[in-house]
C-alpha cells in the first residue's frame, strides 16, 4: 500500500516541553460532589469579596471629606477596571460550573445504539478542509481522520486556496504534492473498500429468515481482523517525528484498528462458544466496515475559476464551494478565466458538485476521532434537536508539545474547552472554527447573496471580521437556530509551536468581537420579540466572550502604567481574584498540566498584551474605515516563524517599565503598587526567556531590521517579450467585456491574457481528468 507524505525534519525538542504523549480521555471524569461545591462557593466569594472592596474601599473613600478630583478620577477608574476584570473572573466559574454541570449528566450513547440509528437515518455529509500554504502532510493526516470516519455518506473536499500557479519552484513542488493527496487517499481505500463491500453485498444476499451459523461469524470476525491489519500496516509506514505524528499513528490509525481488533475477537468468542449475535447487528457490523472505508475525498480550487469569490479569507473559501452545491457545472473559457456555467440535471457537466443534510468544516490541522461524525449528527437527529444549527467538540491539544510556549498554549487551549462546554449549559455556546457538523438548512436561512461582476455570490458564513465563527454564530441565533457543543473529547487541533505563528493566531482571535457587538443586541432583540426567554448568564457569557479581550488588555495597561494611590488598594481585591486562580490552577491540574501553570498562563498573557491590544485596535479601525481586515492563517509548517519587531520588543519593554514603576513606588513607598509591579517583573522576565529566548529575539529584531534591504533582482525582458508587449487588442477580451470607458486595460490585452487562460485552461484539464 503506497502511502503519500514526505518526511521533514522534527522540530528540536526545548527543555521544559511536555513529556506527556497520551491524551486525555475521550469522556471526561466525572466531578466529585466536593468539586462542583467548591466551585459553587468559589462564585458566591468571588461576588463578596467585591461587594466587600466597593463599600470599605471605594464607597468609604468618597464619604470621607477632602478628596481631590484627581483621586476620585484615579477611583472611578480603578473600581471600574477591577470590575471588568472581576467580572471575566465570575464568568470563567460560572461557565466552569455549567461545565462540571455537564460533565456528571453525560452518559455516552452505546455503539450499538448508534449503528441502529444509522441503520436508517442516512443523511449524507461533506467535510470541508480548507487549506492555504499549508505542509502536505499536515493537511495529509487531517484528510485521513476524515475519511476514515465511520459514516454512512461520506464526502471529503480539499478546499485548496493557494495561488493555482506559483513560479517558484519549491512552492510548486508543495502545491503538486498537496493537490496529489486526494487521489492518494483514494487509490488507497480502493482495497479495502471493494473488498468490504463485497462482504457485505454477499452477506446481504443469504435468506433473510436463515440463521447465522457459526461460519459466518467467523468470516465477519477475519474480515475485521484484516481491516485492524489494513491499519496497523499503514501506521507502521507512517512518518513518525513529532508529537502530532505520533498522535495520528496511535490514536487515528491504532484507535480505530485496536476497535476492529477487539470486534474480531468478540466475534471469535461468539463463535466458539456457538453463539452468534442476531442477524440485524451481523448486518450493521457488515455496514460498519463498508462505511468506514467508502469516503469519496476530492480537491477543489476556487482560483481556478472566475466565477466565484477570491478574497482572501476562510470564510469566502468555504462560500464558494457551499454556494455551487447542489448542481453541476460547464467550464467555460473566458478572456477572465473559466467560469463555471450551472447547466440542467439532464446535461452532462464538468464539475458535479453533489448536496449535502450536513457540512463538517474542519481546519487543515485538526485531527478527528473515528466516532466523531455519528456522534454529533446523532445528537442533531434527536427530535429535541430539530432547531440545533451547529454542533461541535471544541478542539483539544496535542500533547507532548516539542516547545515551551506549544505546552502552554495547549494548556490554555484545554481550558477553553472546558468553557466552551460550560457556554453550552448556559445556552450560550458559539461556533469554533477549527470543526463543526452544521446542518446545511440552518446556513440557507442566513445566507446572503449579492451580484459580482455578473456572478452571484453567496455569503453563507459572514467575512466581514476575521472571526467568522463567532459573528455566524449570532447570524443562526437570530434566524432561531441554537448551537450545542458535544460533552467529550473528539477533536484536536495543534497550537503554535513558536511566538512568532502564535501572534498571528492571538492578534485575530482579538480582532472583531467588538465590531459584532451590535448585532449581538439585534439579534436578542429579534428573540424577545419571537417570545424567547433570554437568561442573563446567557447574556452575560456572551458579552464576556466578545468583549473581555478588550477590557482586559486596556485594564491592564492602566494597572500597569498608572501609579494608583494606594488607599485604593486592598486585599480584599486580590481575594476577589483567588478563586478565579484557583479554579484555574484546578483544571490545570486535571487536565495534566502543573497548578503553578498558572503563573506560566499570567505572564504568557503579560507578553501577549501587544498583540491582543493591536488586534482591538484594528477592529476600532475597521468600526472608522468600515474597510475589511485581511485574514492573516496561522502558520502551520515545521520551522519557526519569525515575529515582527514591534511584538519581540514590546517584552523588553513591559519588563522595564514593570522595573521603572517598582523603583518609582519604593521611593515614594507605595508598597502595594511596588509589590504588583514587581510581581509583573518577575513573571514577564521568565515568560520572555521562556517563550521567546533572547537568541530568537536578537534573531528576529535583526531580521525585521535589515529585511527591507534584500529586494528580488527585476528580471530585464527580452527583446522577444517587447515585440509581443506590442501585440494588438485581444478580440476575444473586447467581445466580452465590450468598451471599457478609457484607456484599454492591460487585462484586454492578447499578450497579457493568452498565457493565463491558457494555463488554467490545463489546470481545468487537470482536475477534470
Amino acid at each position: 500500500m503506497m502511502i503519500l507524505g514526505t518526511t521533514t525534519p522534527a522540530r528540536k525538542r526545548q527543555w521544559g516541553s511536555e513529556r506527556r504523549t497520551d491524551p486525555l480521555p475521550t469522556i471526561h471524569a466525572t466531578p466529585s460532589d466536593r468539586k462542583v461545591t467548591l466551585g459553587r462557593l468559589a462564585i458566591i466569594a468571588t461576588v463578596i469579596f467585591w461587594v466587600a472592596y466597593v463599600i470599605s474601599t471605594i464607597v468609604r473613600q468618597f464619604i470621607e471629606s477632602g478628596n481631590t478630583f484627581r483621586f476620585t478620577m484615579e477611583a472611578v477608574s480603578y473600581l471600574v477596571v477591577v470590575t471588568f476584570l472581576s467580572f471575566s473572573a465570575l464568568m470563567y466559574l460560572v461557565a466552569r460550573q455549567g461545565a462540571l454541570q455537564r460533565f456528571r449528566s453525560h452518559v455516552r450513547v452505546p455503539r450499538a445504539e448508534l449503528d441502529r440509528h444509522f441503520a436508517t437515518h442516512t443523511g449524507s455529509m461533506t467535510v470541508l478542509v480548507p487549506s492555504y500554504a499549508e505542509e502536505p502532510q499536515v493537511v495529509r493526516q487531517t484528510l485521513w481522520s476524515a475519511a476514515l470516519q465511520e459514516y454512512p455518506s461520506l464526502r471529503v473536499v480539499l478546499l485548496l486556496d493557494d495561488p493555482p500557479f506559483p513560479t517558484d519552484p519549491v512552492i510548486a513542488a508543495r502545491l503538486d504534492e498537496t493537490r496529489a493527496l486526494a487521489a492518494g487517499i483514494m487509490a488507497a481505500l480502493r482495497a479495502p473498500s471493494e473488498r468490504f463491500t463485497a462482504a457485505q453485498l454477499e452477506f446481504a444476499a443469504t435468506p433473510e429468515s436463515g440463521w447465522v451459523d457459526n461460519e459466518d461469524v467467523r468470516t465477519l470476525s477475519a474480515h475485521y481482523g484484516w481491516a485492524a491489519l489494513w491499519l496497523e500496516r499503514m501506521a507502521e509506514d507512517e512518518d513518525n517525528v513529532d508529537h502530532v505524528d505520533r498522535f495520528f499513528v496511535d490514536q487515528v490509525l491504532g484507535g480505530l484498528s485496536e476497535e476492529f481488533r477487539l470486534i474480531a475477537a468478540a466475534l471469535l468468542a461468539a463463535a466458539n462458544e456457538g453463539s452468534a449475535p442476531a442477524r440485524a447487528r451481523m448486518t450493521e457490523l457488515y455496514r460498519r466496515l463498508a462505511w468506514t472505508f467508502s469516503a469519496e475525498v476530492r480537491t477543489f480550487e476556487r482560483k481556478l475559476y472566475a466565477s466565484v469569490s477570491h478574497e482572501a479569507n476562510k470564510a469566502m473559501n468555504l462560500n464558494s464551494y457551499i454556494g455551487l452545491m447542489g448542481a453541476s457545472y460547464r467550464h467555460e473559457s473566458t478572456p477572465n478565466g473559466t467560469v463555471l456555467r450551472r447547466v440542467e440535471r439532464s446535461e452532462l457537466g464538468d464539475l458535479d458538485v453533489p448536496d449535502s443534510e450536513y457540512l463538517l468544516t474542519l481546519d487543515a490541522d485538526s485531527l478527528l476521532l473515528r466516532d466523531y461524525c455519528l456522534r454529533l449528527v446523532h445528537l442533531l437527529e434527536q427530535p429535541e434537536n430539530a432547531r440545533v444549527a451547529v454542533t461541535q467538540t471544541p478542539y483539544s491539544s496535542f500533547r507532548g508539545a516539542g516547545t515551551r510556549i506549544e505546552r502552554l498554549a495547549g494548556a490554555t487551549t484545554d481550558l477553553q474547552h472546558i468553557l466552551h462546554q460550560g457556554m453550552s449549559h448556559f445556552g450560550a455556546t458559539f461556533w469554533v472554527g477549527a470543526n463543526a457538523v452544521i446542518r446545511k438548512r440552518a446556513l440557507e436561512d442566513i445566507v446572503e447573496t449579492e451580484q459580482v461582476g455578473g456572478f452571484e455570490i453567496r455569503r453563507y458564513v459572514q467575512d466581514r471580521t476575521v472571526i467568522e465563527d463567532t459573528e455566524s454564530s449570532i447570524d443562526l441565533g437570530t434566524h432561531g437556530w441554537t448551537l450545542v457543543n458535544y460533552p467529550e473529547r473528539l477533536s484536536y487541533s495543534a497550537t503554535p509551536p513558536d511566538f512568532g505563528s502564535l501572534i498571528v493566531q492571538r492578534r485575530r482571535w482579538a480582532n472583531g468581537g467588538l465590531l459584532i457587538l451590535p448585532k449581538l443586541w439585534r439579534q436578542m432583540a429579534e428573540r424577545k420579540r419571537n417570545g424567547q426567554r433570554i437568561s442573563r448568564i446567557e447574556l452575560a457569557l456572551r458579552l464576556n466572550y466578545m468583549a473581555s479581550i478588550a477590557w482586559a488588555s486596556f485594564g491592564l495597561v492602566f494597572l500597569l502604567a498608572y501609579p494608583y494611590d494606594s488607599r485604593l488598594l486592598s486585599p480584599l481585591v486580590l481575594f476577589a481574584a483567588l478563586p478565579y486562580f484557583l479554579a484555574m490552577g484546578s483544571d490545570l491540574r486535571s487536565a495534566g498540566y502543573r497548578f503553578s501553570d498558572v503563573l506560566r498562563i499570567y505572564g504568557f498573557n503579560l507578553i501577549l498584551l501587544p498583540v491582543n491590544l493591536a488586534g482591538v485596535f484594528k477592529s476600532l479601525q475597521q468600526a472608522i474605515t468600515g474597510k475589511k481586515i485581511p485574514f492573516a492563517r496561522t502558520p502551520k509548517v515545521k520551522n519557526r516563524t519569525a515575529a515582527p519587531v514591534p511584538y519581540v520588543v514590546a517584552p523588553y519593554l513591559i519588563i522595564a517599565f514593570s522595573v521603572f514603576t517598582l523603583w518609582r513606588d519604593i521611593v515614594e513607598q507605595n508598597w502595594g503598587n511596588a509589590a504588583f509591579a514587581a510581581f509583573n517583573a518577575v513573571l514577564a522576565t521568565w515568560a520572555t526567556l521562556s517563550y521567546i529566548g533572547v537568541f530568537n529575539s536578537i534573531v528576529d529584531v535583526w531580521v525585521g531590521m535589515t529585511g527591507w534591504l534584500f529586494v528580488d533582482k527585476p528580471r530585464r525582458s527580452t527583446a522577444k517579450e517587447d515585440q509581443q508587449t506590442e501585440s494588438p487588442i485581444d478580440w476575444r477580451a473586447v467581445l466580452y467585456h465590450g468598451h471599457p470607458g478609457a484607456d484599454l486595460p492591460d487585462a484586454l490585452r492578447s499578450d497579457q491574457h493568452s498565457t493565463g487562460a491558457s494555463e488554467a485552461a490545463s489546470a481545468n484539464g487537470q482536475v477534470a481528468a
